[in-house]
């Protein structure tokens, strides 16, 4: 009787042990996933990431697809990038092992996906250097047009090319003037036009518009200006992980891109009234060119837009960079692009502690070659709304668009009738926006 009672009361304090212990691990493995970010903490860095470059061609994106067509695209690619985001969170979010968008990409479509994906990747960068370039060139000619912006951009390189060496550390501090340039733009447009009561340039007297669209060629371009502003989901993946409470995600990204959406159509819509037809590539060239302004405030919003894709340049070449060290056996090991950047040591030129030699040497050569490479491309095609068209039809429908609902299908084995609509219209609008872009060039 005394042996039962002992082993019962052996078994319960085991019992209870196992139960704490239980306790312990769960909340151990949830502390060790939980992230650090607060909702309103990722809710900015999303709308930061979707707040970019793109929002300079959207007036031009208007004047090519008219006010009809356009505001049905902008509001539906909001929507529809809104969508697939939620489905990069979901799925990471199910699977522990995914920390990267390529890891979805290796989970959906097997190992042989992953260098797709990675040259989908490294194409879009390069793109988006191209783009700053060409960004920095334009509006210093616009600031100072005694010399052409080609040549605004050669002597770029001599910025240009020590900033690829600078620590990632050291650059990350920089990017505070993507978030405040923008806001600046915003705010001027909108000063600018009501501050003006005649044409061109004014809110009051509205410059001649159309509702329809100007033609097939034109239309696709259109597609991938107004794509472009909604191509932030590379980074979703770390924002969902980094998150506190992951399950607030869906709401976050919605207010994201209902304020991106919002802003871009904003943009549009008066950059499209103000300048109408003749809108030129990038709506800060118009501000500054414009008579009647007030040319301390243009000004400032122009050099912001010099000093920031100088700025920006080198971080987004990082991954690049790495990429390519990679290929060519030069490198220092890393999983997947789309990490490279958040590295301390990304831009490196030495991995620390090694011996000055060879590769060190082979790692100076290639970044100075691509941002040789990029700067000439920039020349050799300057057109700025081209390359935002070209970023937008390809990169963005593929990687935001098309990717995402793909990976869904593959994964669950089954897709609804909305998801096949939405694949067959991204490929479409792809292939039309990036022939488009191209035919424009």
């Amino acid at each position: 009787m005394i042996l039962r009672r002992f082993i019962r009361g052996l078994y319960s304090i085991l019992l209870e042990l196992i139960k704490r212990l239980q306790v312990r691990l769960v909340t151990e493995v949830q502390r060790q996933s939980t992230g650090h970010s607060t909702f309103g903490q990722t809710l900015f860095n999303s709308i930061a990431i979707l707040l970019g470059i793109g929002m300079l061609s959207e007036p031009l994106a208007f004047s090519y697809a008219g006010w009809v067509a356009g505001t049905i695209l902008i509001i539906s690619y909001g929507f529809i990038s809104c969508y697939t985001a939620k489905i990069l969170a979901r799925i990471i979010l199910s699977d522990p092992r995914i920390r990267s968008y390529s890891d979805i990409g290796r989970k959906a479509f097997g190992p042989k996906a992953t260098p797709i994906i990675s040259l989908m990747f490294c194409l879009e960068l390069f793109t988006v250097g191209v783009i700053l370039v060409t960004l920095y060139g334009d509006s210093l000619h616009a600031l100072i047009p005694t010399r052409p912006s080609n040549t605004y951009k050669a002597w770029g390189l001599l910025l240009l090319i020590p900033t690829v060496f600078l620590p990632l550390s050291l650059l990350s501090y920089t990017s505070i003037l993507g978030i405040v340039s923008t806001f600046i733009l915003t705010v001027v447009v909108f000063i600018d036009g009501f501050s003006k009561k005649d044409a061109p340039g004014s809110l009051w007297s509205p410059a001649e518009t159309d509702l329809g669209v100007k033609g097939f060629t034109k239309l696709g371009i259109s597609f991938g200006l107004f794509m472009a502003g909604f191509s932030g989901h590379a980074v979703i993946p770390s924002l969902a992980r980094d998150m506190i409470d992951p399950t607030q995600f869906d709401t976050m990204i919605n207010w994201a891109f209902v304020v991106a959406t919002c802003i871009y159509t904003a943009i549009g819509y008066a950059g499209y009234l103000m300048f109408g037809n003749s809108v030129s590539d990038e709506i800060s060239v118009d501000l500054l060119k414009t008579p009647g302004y007030n040319p301390l405030l243009n000004s400032l919003c122009l050099w912001m837009l010099v000093l920031n894709p100088l700025s920006k340049f080198a971080l987004n070449m990082v991954p690049l960079n790495t990429t390519i060290e990679i290929l060519l056996g030069i490198d220092m090991n890393f999983s997947s692009p789309e990490e490279l950047a958040d590295k301390p040591d990304g831009l490196s030129v030495a991995v620390p502690g090694s011996r000055f030699g060879w590769k060190r040497v082979m790692r100076i050569v290639q970044r100075v070659s691509l941002t040789l490479l990029v700067v000439y491309v920039s020349i050799s095609v300057p057109e700025f709304s081209a390359l935002m068209a070209f970023l937008g039809s390809f990169s963005a429908f593929m990687l935001s668009i098309v990717g995402p609902v793909t990976a869904k299908v593959v994964i669950e084995g089954r897709g609804a009738l909305h998801d096949w609509m939405i694949i067959a219209m991204g490929v479409v609008m792809a292939i039309w926006g990036t022939i488009s872009a191209f035919m424009s060039s």
